[in-house]
């Protein structure tokens, strides 16, 4: 699989704001700061998101983003939908529209059931899946933190 730094960043800005449990959103700038990515991309990649509905801005001084649904409704499909078009494109075409001469006939079903494959992991991670999922990762990496000492304590 092939993604795009317009996707990656895409799913970062998106996981950034799934993160962040606090009401106020979050500004743009702090967004890219948090993942270390360009700001101008990120505004412009929030645009598309924000016209696609899965995040919502607000203006002013205490303006920024945040998620428009719940982080449990968002896959990470949908997001790399937005900013890279249909998952497993073929030379920007979907698999079941291409045709091959005689002696490559079998590509495009071999195409279909990698994108299918794809789907399949892509459609059923949602961001609040990778919230929990980064967070564990923290804790076994540092079990002494203090993230690790408040998840024994809430046990």
């Amino acid at each position: 699989m092939k993604l795009s730094a317009k996707a990656d960043y895409a799913v970062r800005a998106v996981l950034v704001l799934a993160s962040h449990a606090e009401p106020a959103p979050l500004k743009g700038e702090l967004i890219a700061r948090r993942q270390g990515l360009p700001l101008k991309f990120v505004e412009n990649i929030l645009g598309e998101l924000k016209h696609a509905g899965i995040v919502m801005s607000q203006r002013g001084p205490e303006g920024g983003y945040r998620l428009a649904l719940p982080a449990d409704q968002i896959t990470v499909a949908e997001v790399i939908r937005v900013v890279d078009g249909p998952l497993a494109a073929v030379a920007g075409m979907r698999p079941e529209s291409i045709s091959y001469p005689p002696g490559a006939e079998a590509l495009p079903d071999v195409w279909l059931d990698a994108r299918t494959q794809l789907r399949a992991v892509l459609e059923h991670v949602t961001f609040a899946d990778l919230v929990e999922r980064s967070q564990a990762k923290r804790l076994a990496a540092d079990p002494g933190s203090a993230a690790a000492t408040a998840v024994a304590d809430e046990s």
